[in-house]
């Protein structure tokens, strides 16, 4: 359906593919979050209750998990390539990774059986930070390749990193491209969280190091949510986040939305298509939300998010800039959470549901009410700030 520029699409959950998320389960997040705890920066990141904002919109209650906390990278992406890179270390070593914390990873007898290791990524900014973080903290080499149109602070925050950096003149899909042939023409290791025929086992890797971004909403959670909404890109975050909470609750799983870009939106694209086929969206995927401006779905991905979601939501950017002004100039008695593009489209998408006139046919389908509690993942602060202070201060992108 398309009302006010909005499109969506609501699925039936398919009960039989819950023996195929048997990866993404509460035993397995806790090894991940194992893992991630050995760093010394690791702590838990906040779940924001805005209940001031969760009155003014009509509904019972609504949790923000702020990843603008995470590591000190002010988005959740490291958690992604830290355990990627940490299994890939354990893989090549022939052994597990619940024997491969931080401090052995830089040992002398690690480093001395592995060798150095160049790793290689394709990203809009926080990926790529992430991965040079790892690499950086691990003694290794990392190169970055970024999109058109990427953010000139996050370049210079993953050669902040020690990483070898650049920006292309290709949009993110046709990047990654490239990057898998450097990759294979020098012996590099891609580190990307998007899957494609003969490379699944490291975008699984990421997927599964954001559980433990889950693993603490759902410790962190004092009631449990109705609804839960999800951005997305390729769906690797979705489809991780979808797959544990499916595993968590089950047949009694919240209702699940996935939230893209309608310049970007190729998991909406194939849901609404529902043809048994992955569908791309090409171009230059001009949105303002850049961590989700890709074009291609993980597979790994769409096949939780297929069977599990509930529905799928192509939004207008205004839809992300209302998001980041409401998060960051909170109600009476509200925290603030400085949200950047990406990481405020989900509390946009429900603030305009619930306050849009316009969009009443998008609120039934959602079944927002007054008693619904909803769970959202701000996934990035303010990582771009010019552009933060462009949408937040001069009222960028307002409401069309």
């Amino acid at each position: 359906m398309e009302k006010a520029r909005f499109k969506w699409v609501l699925r039936e959950r398919n009960r039989k593919i819950a023996a195929k998320t048997e990866v993404f389960t509460e035993q397995q997040a806790r090894r991940v979050r194992s893992f991630h705890s050995s760093f010394k920066e690791y702590s838990p990141t906040p779940l924001i209750e805005l209940t001031s904002l969760a009155q003014h919109l009509g509904i019972k209650n609504l949790f923000v998990k702020d990843e603008s906390y995470r590591f000190g990278l002010n988005a959740f992406k490291v958690l992604g390539g830290s355990f990627a890179i940490g299994s890939y270390i354990a893989n090549e070593l022939g052994e597990d990774i619940d024997d491969l914390p931080y401090m052995r990873l830089v040992s002398d007898e690690v480093r001395s059986l592995l060798g150095s290791k160049t790793f290689i990524t394709t990203t809009d900014g926080n990926h790529g930070r992430g991965v040079a973080w790892t690499a950086n903290r691990l003694k290794q080499q990392a190169i970055v390749y970024m999109p058109q149109g990427s953010a000139a602070e996050r370049l210079a925050n993953i050669r902040a990193e020690g990483a070898q950096a650049e920006i292309t003149d290709m949009n993110y899909d046709d990047t990654v491209r490239y990057t898998s042939e450097l990759a294979q023409k020098n012996g590099w290791i891609i580190v990307q969280d998007t899957a494609w025929d003969g490379y699944t086992r490291i975008p699984l890797w990421i997927m599964q190091g954001y559980m433990t971004m889950a693993l603490e909403a759902y410790e962190q959670l004092p009631v449990k949510p109705t609804h839960i909404f999800l951005q997305a890109g390729v769906g690797s975050l979705a489809g991780s986040v979808q797959g544990f909470f499916a595993d968590i609750y089950g047949s009694s799983c919240p209702l699940t939305f996935i939230v893209e870009p309608k310049g970007a939106d190729c998991l909406y694209q194939t849901a609404a298509a529902n043809d048994g086929s992955l569908h791309s969206v090409t171009g230059r995927l001009e949105t303002i939300m850049a961590g989700l401006a890709c074009g291609e779905p993980n597979s790994i991905a769409w096949e939780i998010l297929g069977n599990l979601s509930d529905g799928f939501i192509s939004c207008p950017d205004y839809t992300a800039a209302q998001g980041m002004r409401i998060l960051g100039n909170p109600l009476a008695g509200d925290t603030k959470v400085s949200a950047g593009e990406s990481g405020a489209a989900t509390v946009g998408l429900v603030a305009e549901a619930m306050r849009d006139e316009r969009l009443s046919d998008l609120k039934q389908a959602l079944q927002l009410d007054e008693n619904s509690v909803v769970l959202c993942f701000n996934t990035e602060g303010d990582t771009d700030k010019e552009n933060y202070r462009r949408i937040v201060w001069d009222g960028a992108w307002g409401r069309e």
